[in-house]
């Protein structure tokens, strides 16, 4: 077994090699730590990689050649996201802002990339379930994956997860599982559920394919615009801005560019132990001892990749930023009016972020700035706090024919006046034409008062409310 092994690495263009003690190890099945407690990452034949090229093509299997050896390939056809420029952001800001744009991707995060690549794997070496566990994106990832490879899946979330992504598991046919308050918990619970039951285990704090597949974004900015100035990331475990910094510098190690950008991670001000050891100048993150934000994907106490993602930082020059729920939010609102993409809240940072950086004079007038959002905000709730959404006497939950049943069951009404107790949401030809479905249909009834046509509320269309009622009880 120990020749055949020693055989794999001389045949392999890459390894696993731990980062402490510089152990090697065959780079399947992926691990993310070493006997002696170090980090494993992989390290590729660098002649290899300077005789490769990308495939033909956009997406992220374009770059293959660039990353571990895979055999089945899992796509859904990630990847190949744009790089925009912002142009009325830059006019605001003084500064050249291009958008990195991971919210195109097939579930509306940059984790399909992660979730390609690990059950690929997964079906290389003959798993039939895997498991992960995340805030949700991961998870919505790996459970579209695990559905297209046609394996098990199970996803473990914290309690607090973004009603978006857990509805994207449950369709993908995902088993969910709630477990704990924060993303450490689900992380800790996946590995428990993995070691119990021998699942592969797609989880990105666990599995060093996952910082694989993100430097490929490095790979693609790098060809869209060149090297910028700056790219600023969210950093919540830390491992995004590892991964990016990986990408730029393996580029570099096989002559494909000569110099690398700045690279800035951003975290909420509630929850920054990576912003913390950096201006400290710490090597290693401390615990967050209690959480102050409300931005899901932000809330991690205890970052698995802080110790790369303040390598990353000291070695590309970098800065580490912390910024407030509500400059995230703001901002959140401020991308979807000037540049129409609705991002998640924590992409959103990284444009607060932006502004922290030229109001003090770190970022130059007319440098080349990336941002990656990095998902959707169709997936998040946490977007809604900073929208004024103005309710309508308590009918907005309710569909407008159950808005209208709901007014009737207060007293007969003509359509003038409930179009105004609808507070105007609908035309008022829209409402009389509800209230002619409603009547077709039995559940209220129309007659003449002082020259105007009124409408009732009948026992059918009574006991069609309370349906209503106890439906939007129970969800």
């Amino acid at each position: 077994m120990r020749i055949l092994w020693k055989m794999f690495l001389v045949l392999s263009k890459s390894w696993l090699v731990c980062t402490t003690c510089g152990a090697v190890r065959p780079p399947y099945p992926p691990r993310r730590f070493c006997e002696c407690g170090g980090s494993l990452e992989y390290r590729y034949d660098l002649e290899e990689l300077r005789r490769a090229e990308p495939l033909e093509g956009k997406g992220f299997w374009r770059y293959a050649p660039y990353m571990p050896e895979v055999g089945s390939v899992v796509t859904l056809g990630e990847g190949g996201t744009p790089l925009r420029e912002a142009g009325r952001l830059s006019g605001k800001l003084g500064v050249r802002v291009y958008l990195k744009d991971e919210t195109v991707n097939p579930t509306g995060s940059f984790r399909d990339r992660c979730a390609s690549l690990m059950v690929s794997n997964a079906l290389d070496l003959g798993y039939s379930f895997v498991v992960s566990g995340s805030d949700g994106n991961l998870g919505a990832s790996v459970a579209a994956y695990s559905a297209k490879a046609g394996i098990s899946c199970t996803a473990v979330v914290p309690k607090n997860i973004d009603l978006g992504k857990l509805a994207q598991m449950i369709v993908y046919d995902a088993f969910v599982e709630e477990w704990g308050e924060s993303t450490e918990d689900a992380v800790s619970k996946a590995e428990e559920i993995a070691s119990e039951t021998g699942a592969y285990n797609a989880t990105a704090e666990l599995n060093p394919l996952n910082i694989e597949a993100l430097k490929t974004i490095s790979f693609e900015i790098h060809e869209q615009i060149g090297i910028p100035d700056w790219i600023i990331a969210p950093a919540g475990s830390g491992g995004t801005v590892y991964a990016l910094w990986k990408g730029f510098k393996e580029m570099e190690m096989i002559g494909k560019l000569e110099s690398t950008p700045r690279l800035v991670a951003v975290q909420a001000d509630g929850c920054k132990p990576i912003v913390d050891a950096y201006i400290r100048g710490r090597r290693k993150p401390e615990k967050v001892e209690k959480v102050r934000t409300d931005i899901s994907a932000l809330r991690v106490a205890s970052p698995m990749y802080g110790v790369e993602a303040l390598n990353a930082l000291r070695e590309s020059q970098g800065v580490a930023v912390a910024v407030s729920d509500g400059e995230i939010l703001e901002s959140g609102k401020e991308l979807a009016r000037l540049e129409g993409v609705f991002a998640e809240p924590a992409s959103s940072a990284t444009v607060a972020c932006l502004r922290h950086l030229v109001r003090d004079g770190v970022v130059d007038k007319g440098e080349r700035v990336v941002c990656i959002l990095t998902g959707s905000g169709l997936k998040t709730t946490d977007i809604i706090k900073a929208l004024k959404v103005k309710k309508v006497r308590g009918y907005a939950s309710l569909p407008t024919k159950g808005a209208i049943l709901r007014i009737l069951s207060e007293g007969d009404a003509y359509g003038y006046a409930i179009w105004k107790r609808l507070g105007r949401a609908v035309t008022l030809g829209a409402v009389y034409q509800h209230l002619t479905d409603l009547e077709t249909k039995g559940l209220i009834v129309s007659f003449q008062r002082g020259g105007r046509r009124y409408f009732r509320l009948t026992d059918k269309g009574l006991r069609a409310l309370k349906a209503l009622d106890e439906l939007r009880d129970l969800l």
